[in-house]
């Protein structure tokens, strides 16, 4: 499992907000959906992080 590292975010009270009422819709914690919705971009512009092999 890749490692995880904290860090600040500044958002806009409203768009977290429905962050939060979409994470409650798909059963995702806010992190977690902040987490797909950021893979889900990287993921459409062939941007995602390249997988590391497993020893």
């Amino acid at each position: 499992m890749a490692k995880k590292k904290a860090f600040a975010l500044r958002i806009n009270e409203d768009m977290l907000k429905a962050i939060e009422k979409w994470a409650s819709d798909e059963f995702r914690s806010t992190n977690g959906q902040i987490e797909w919705m950021l893979m889900k971009a990287l993921k459409e512009a062939k941007r995602e992080p390249k997988k590391k092999e497993e020893e």
